[in-house]
């Protein structure tokens, strides 16, 4: 038979009589064990005070936060999936809608050396119509400039597929704000092209951001990027002959180009400045082996020199597969992806 324990309180109201204190009983030791407190946790509280108050929230307030919230990982999400389309495009057959010389696999390159300062083109073989820095002041050094674009323009009209970028900012105060790149342009564009205007002049383009030569090679790529939507399968640099092994040996490693696709067609400086520019070269050589990418040191401080105009560089944001070559500084190669690699 259940009998049922209650006792009467001065209100005369029944209540349940409890036999033992609140906790475990263990029958066998007749021990009450007490039972241990809920602990609860500053996350826990925080957990139950937002869900408190998701449940006071108006339904209609509570769908347009979640609207806001879809919103926000939808933008997200198709800014990522954006970043790269545009370089895999280029292997799909859409690319001629978004890039305007999709359809070009090569690049010329010819590394600007002086900034043009006539306001006419009959004189671009005169010295003195060429902003020159004292080291350049030599009797034919103008005709040296005219035979780099000459040269470049020929083996690009030699290469249905290759673009023609004339390389170089601006770098000299006293020129004005004029890029050596538009420099080299406009002295072809007076010289007719050499009689390849036909065949080179509509993809003869520049590149008017680089403050020596590495960034002359690097600058280069990106620009090519920007226009074709894709990375050269080859590049041919025109410059001095002397400057070979710089831009072969050293600026090649650094951004870790194939060596089997990487062309250099040098031609000779004055022959008075040869002994000078011989010299001069060994020094940058030396400056380069020490500091590949040119971020520190002399070379860095010999860049911020060369803008007077304190441009802001564009660059990766035309090529963000290489954004981690332009943030890099260091002694050893450039670790990091390259596509050509």
């Amino acid at each position: 038979m259940k009998i049922n324990h209650t006792f009467v309180s001065g209100n005369n109201s029944p209540k349940s009589f409890q036999a033992y204190r609140r906790g475990d009983f263990d029958l066998e030791s007749g021990i009450v064990k007490k039972s241990r407190k809920q602990k609860n946790s500053p996350l826990g509280r925080m957990i139950k005070s937002f869900r408190n108050k998701i449940h006071q929230l108006h339904p209609l307030l509570l769908l347009l936060i979640c609207l806001s919230l879809m919103i926000t990982v939808f933008i997200v999400f198709d800014g990522k999936f954006k970043m790269m389309p545009s370089y895999r495009a280029a292997s799909e057959g859409n690319v001629v809608d978004i890039y305007p010389f999709a359809n070009f696999k090569n690049l010329v390159m010819v590394a600007g050396h002086s900034v043009y300062t006539s306001s006419g083109c009959d004189k671009v073989d005169k010295e003195d119509a060429w902003y020159l820095e004292p080291y350049q002041k030599h009797p034919g050094q103008a005709a040296t400039f005219i035979t780099h674009i000459q040269k470049g323009v020929e083996i690009a009209a030699n290469d249905d597929v290759a673009l023609l970028l004339f390389s170089g900012g601006e770098t000299r105060k006293d020129a004005g704000p004029r890029s050596e790149a538009q420099s080299y342009w406009t002295v072809a564009e007076s010289k007719q092209w050499f009689g390849k205007g036909d065949s080179v002049r509509g993809r003869a383009l520049t590149e008017e951001h680089a403050r020596d030569s590495f960034e002359n090679l690097l600058f280069s790529l990106c620009r090519f990027r920007e226009l074709t939507g894709t990375y050269p399968h080859n590049i041919t640099v025109v410059g001095y002959d002397f400057k070979e092994e710089r831009f072969v040996h050293l600026h090649r490693s650094a951004i870790r180009f194939p060596e089997s696709s990487f062309f250099y067609s040098g031609t000779p400086s004055t022959q008075n400045s040869r002994e000078a520019a011989l010299k001069g070269e060994a020094m940058v050589r030396s400056q380069f082996q020490e500091d590949p990418y040119g971020c520190s040191g002399s070379l860095h401080h010999k860049k911020l020199g060369r803008d007077p105009f304190h441009r802001t560089v564009p660059y990766p944001n035309g090529c963000p597969e290489i954004e981690g070559l332009f943030r890099y500084c260091g002694a050893a190669p450039y670790p990091g992806f390259v596509p050509w690699a």
